[in-house]
């Protein structure tokens, strides 16, 4: 699971914002802070969830790694539901499916590997 969830990152991260296989990204970013700063921010957005993905794997502090995901994950699709709703994939869904990814990285930090 842990692989799974450093997955997401990686791939949301290096392919969808570095390599821009997926403009909407961009334009999502574009919509909250600006045209001008767009296309610079997400390949600083997406090497942040690089970094997210290589501390994943790395085991480092984990709890807090946990934390920190499911703070970034909520604040981000919650203003991005908010200012930006029309570009998301799902739409108004995209917030429930974060929801039930921030639940499988609750579960794996403080349930499944608390049990291991």
């Amino acid at each position: 699971m842990r692989y799974f969830i450093a997955l997401v990152w990686l791939v949301n991260g290096l392919l969808c914002k570095v390599c821009g296989l997926v403009p909407r990204h961009e334009a999502i970013v574009a919509r909250i802070l600006g045209e001008d700063l767009a296309p610079a921010l997400t390949v600083a957005i997406g090497l942040a969830e690089i970094v997210m993905a290589i501390w994943i794997l790395s085991r480092w502090q984990q709890g807090f790694n946990a934390v920190v995901q499911i703070v970034v994950i909520l604040t981000m699709n919650l203003l991005e539901s908010i200012v930006a709703r029309d570009l998301l994939l799902w739409g108004a869904w995209n917030f429930v499916f974060a929801l039930v990814f921030c639940g499988l990285i609750y579960y794996q930090e403080f349930h499944r590997h608390a049990a291991a």
